[in-house]
């Protein structure tokens, strides 16, 4: 599997942004929605990976930076053929090397409460993550769990 920096542009890639988004609603109520869209992903501050098998999208990510030591982990999604291949595994160590490298003290993320995203969530603790408050311009929601990883 190869990850790289993406531009958004593939039509891969976008179909499974738009698969993320359409997930979220089907788990989440909508003020309760954090996941970016094609446009938001595209924002100066926020750097986008895609992984590949050969010619086929195998999962996206993306790190937010919200100030010089604390990154965001945004966007993470296998596509549905390569689930349970280490997909999310490889792209998650991936990003916090990123935050490594990038000299960031701590990377947080936000993700569902709900049973849908159990298994999001026993990643992230498998990574070190540990559940938190609400972080930059988060607020209590009985819908979200945050998490962080000191670096």
């Amino acid at each position: 599997m190869t990850i790289k920096r993406d531009d958004l542009t593939d039509a891969q890639v976008i179909a499974l942004i738009a698969e993320h988004l359409n997930g979220m609603t089907l788990h989440s109520p909508p003020e309760s929605i954090h996941a970016l869209n094609l446009d938001g992903l595209k924002a100066p501050e926020i750097t986008f990976w895609s992984a590949w098998e050969q010619d086929r999208l195998a999962g996206i990510g993306a790190l937010k930076e919200l100030d010089l030591g604390h990154g965001e982990i945004k966007s993470m999604r296998t596509a549905a053929a390569h689930l349970r291949k280490g997909v999310a595994r490889q792209m998650l160590a991936h990003i916090i090397g990123e935050g490594v490298r990038r000299g960031y003290d701590r990377l947080s993320l936000e993700t569902g409460s709900m049973d849908a995203f159990a298994p999001a969530r026993s990643l992230y603790a498998d990574f070190g993550f540990r559940t938190c408050e609400p972080f930059a311009d988060y607020k209590e929601d009985p819908n979200s769990v945050f998490m962080t990883k000191l670096l």
